[in-house]
Parts: C-alpha cells; structure tokens; sequence
C-alpha cells in the first residue's frame, strides 16, 4: 500500500484508506504516565474509522473465493463502523447493502449508514445470539434467503485479522521505527488486536498486547480461567467493545491482558479526550484511554504505547458528547445520595432472582418467604425478565393453571441496569408502574442490587 506522500491522487475513496497518524498525548497522561504514549487515529480513514481496512479485505477475499458475485448483496450485523466500510466499498463496487444492528447503538451511526444506500434493519440489543430476533439471527436468515447475498461476517471472517496483520501491524511498527513495547486496543470482534498484536509480537515478542473489555462481557473472565461465564453477561452501554460469545478473530494467546472499563469511567474519558487534547474520538478510545490510565503502574519512562482509537466522535454526539443523556445515565457529577449510599445503608438488598424455565409456583413461593413485591429472571445466570406481583396476580386470576407454567411463559420485560454510582433522584424517575425495580450494578464488586418504590420512600421521607 503506497504511503499518503506517494499517492498525491487517489483512483477512489479506497485508495484513501490506511497511513493513519499517531499523535502524542500529552495532557491525559501528564503526571500519571511516565511512558510515552501514543494514539493510532483511525478517524483518519474514508469512514472515519478502523473497520474500513477489514471491510474492503472481507470483500476482495470474498470476491477471489467467488462468494460475492457482481451486482450481489452484502448483509452483516454490525454496531455501525463495519457497516460503513462495507457500505463505501459497495458503493465504488456495485453492491448493494442490508445490515442489521441493535437498538443500543446511535442513531447517528445508523443515519450516516442510510446515507450511503444501505438497508438498516434495528435489533433488540438483550437478546441471546442465538435468539431469532437478535442482530446476528437476522443477518444469517437474510443471507440464506436472499437470492446472491454474502454475509461479511466480521466475527468469524479471518480476512478481518488478516487487514490488521498486513496493514495496521507494519504501518505502527514503521512509525515508530520498531520501538513500541505496549499495544492497548479495545476488543469487540478481536480483528485490530489480534492482527496488529501478531504482527509486533513477530517482529518482538516482548512486546505486551493489553485488550480493553468491558462490564458485562466475556472476555476478560475467559482469558483468565478459560471459562465462559454465563454470569459476566449483562446490559451495558459502551459502544464497540466486549461481547457476549467467543468470535474466531479473537486470538486469546495473543493478547497478554484484558482490563475491564466501567461505562462511566469509558464515557467520561471520551468527553475528555476531545476536550484536553483536542481530537474527536469515539466512545472505544475512551474506553482504551480510561484503560490505560487503570494500568498506569506497568509503564516506565523507557515505554512507548500504542493506544488505538477505532472511530469518530461525531457519531456519538446524541450521546457521550449530549449532557442530557450524560446525566440520564448518571454519568455527570451530580450532588446528593447516590445508589452507592443506598446500598451502604442497607436499603437496597443484593438481587435475588429464579431461573427462567423453573414453574411459577417457586417464583410465588420464593416471594413470598422473602416478602418480594418483585423479582428478576435469569437464564443461565443472565437477567432476561422480571416478574412484579400486581402482573402475576393477575395471571393467576386469569388462570389458575399458569403455576405449573415456566416462568418465561409469563415474565415481564427486564429491570434496566444502571451503575451504582447514579444519584437517587435519577433512580427515582426510572421507577413506574411499568418498571417498579432498577438493578444497580457495582462493577468493581461485580455485585448486583435491585432497588424498588419502597426503598426509594424509606430514604426520601
């Protein structure tokens, strides 16, 4: 690939990709890190993110294998950024594009997604993979059903390692003429770090590949200990990092170390970043950021990290960068008694659930010993309904019978998840008729508490 010196004009868009600055950080790290760090900025590309060098990678390879053919259609899951790869490339190409994505991702990422022709069809984001309504069910029944369609495949699709190995690797080795010693890359589908941390590994392996997962994935757990932990699964807001299975692009013996990021401490950082060095990054590096100062410890002056940042913060402007939705979410500094204070005092208990496929006869009997007005359901540990007693009474005047049912059978929508850290006024808005509990999480506890009406009165009377 020819350097942006070399090219002075580019045939496409295309050409346009990779050859990506690294900028020092300066005022971040100032008094915390004595090591040099640096940011890979990936907004530089065509689509303003890293997912373009593997979006066109996937579809050459797929092109040489004879799976994508003229005029066919590209489909994939995709949080926003592999879909606009995916979506330009189409374009210079002349493909057409269906992807399906959740309902947790911004709107301006789906907007700018319809802006280059694409189909985007929006997902529930508390789902199982393998349930038929989440956004990769619906991606591979469309590929099997639409006459000439690929699915890109960005967990799985090697090609994506492979961009990163080829590309990305060499380009940071280049720049910083082979004297980095620490890559410090968030971690979603696994293609950035796995192909970059091969590549430096190869050139020096005592290079130190740090991933940055987050609360409610899989991840870190399973590097660990190998074990996948149903229970590590819940709901959590950061945007393109962490999961909730295993893909194949994810090379565990490649990366040394996983750093888990609370969605507070990810979505401050972002905020940061813009403001104190100037650049308008995505939710990941803040992310990556928030990491990286969590591992300040490891690092000496004689250090050069490589801190990737995947994206573009015009993307989350409806977000991370909107104060509103930044004190919804309890992540601005507020005054006042916090769920925190709750807990600490005694008022909030420890979350107390029942298995999703056991009768609803226990469910009435473990309420009552408890004297629950409310309880979660969980499937093998993860939370994926509730059930209050106005909506079981009812059930059970309407058919006595229903006690012999499972509990999925007539559960309700599950409780939100909010960090324990957001103020009580906050939590008291969220509590309905509708939604009589909110679960407090404590991520570095790893400890959930549910909080309901009663609790919210004993504390504000």
């Amino acid at each position: 690939m020819a350097t942006r010196a070399e090219l002075k004009i580019c045939d496409t868009i295309l050409d346009a990709i990779g050859n990506t600055p690294l900028v020092r950080v300066h005022r971040i790290t100032r008094g915390c890190i004595d090591a040099d760090v640096l940011m890979k900025l990936e907004t530089f590309n065509p689509g303003n993110s890293i997912k373009d060098r593997m979006a066109v990678r996937m579809i050459e390879d797929a092109e040489k294998a004879g799976k994508l053919k003229p005029g066919g259609t590209i489909i994939e899951g995709t949080s926003g950024n592999t879909g606009m790869g995916l979506a330009i490339a189409a374009v210079i190409k002349g493909y057409k594009c269906i992807f399906t994505t959740t309902d947790k991702q911004s709107k301006e990422k789906v907007d700018a997604l319809k802006a280059f022709g694409a189909e985007v069809i929006v997902c529930p984001t508390d789902v199982d993979p393998e349930d038929p309504r989440s956004y990769y069910s619906v991606s591979s029944r469309l590929e099997r059903e639409l006459p000439n369609s690929w699915k890109a495949n960005q967990y799985d699709n090697l090609s994506n390692t492979a961009a990163h190995y080829e590309q990305t690797g060499p380009e940071i080795w280049e720049q910083t003429d082979g004297r980095v010693t620490h890559l410090v890359c968030g971690v979603g589908t696994g293609g950035t770090i796995s192909g970059v941390g091969r590549f430096l590994k190869e050139k020096n392996p005592r290079i130190k590949v740090w991933g940055i997962d987050t609360y409610g994935s899989v991840f870190k757990k399973y590097k660990e200990t190998g074990i996948f932990d149903q229970n590590e699964i819940y709901p959590y807001i950061t945007e393109g990092i962490g999961e909730d299975f295993l893909p194949r692009n994810v090379d565990f013996s490649v990366i040394d170390h996983f750093e888990k990021v609370t969605d507070k401490d990810a979505a401050i950082m972002t905020r940061r970043i813009t403001r104190e060095e100037g650049i308008f990054a995505g939710n990941s590096a803040g992310s990556a950021m928030a990491g990286l100062l969590q591992l300040k410890d490891n690092f000496t002056k004689d250090d050069l990290v490589v801190v990737i940042f995947h994206d573009h913060g015009s993307r989350y402007l409806a977000k991370m960068f909107n104060d509103e939705w930044m004190r919804a979410k309890g992540f601005l500094e507020v005054t006042g008694m916090t769920a925190r204070d709750l807990v600490a005092l005694g008022v909030s208990g420890e979350l107390h659930a029942i298995e999703a496929a056991r009768p609803v006869e226990d469910a009435i009997r473990i309420m009552s010993e408890h004297d629950f007005s409310q309880i979660s359901v969980t499937r093998g540990g993860r939370v994926i309904g509730s059930l209050n007693e106005s909506h079981l009474y009812s059930e059970f005047m309407r058919d006595a019978d229903v006690k012999h049912k499972p509990v999925e059978a007539i559960m309700q929508p599950a409780f939100p998840f909010v960090d324990i850290s957001t103020p009580v006024q906050l939590l008291s808005t969220m509590i309905t008729p509708e939604n009589p509990a909110v679960l407090v999480r404590d991520f570095k506890t790893e400890k959930t508490f549910i909080i309901t009406r009663s609790d919210i009165i004993r504390v504000l009377c």
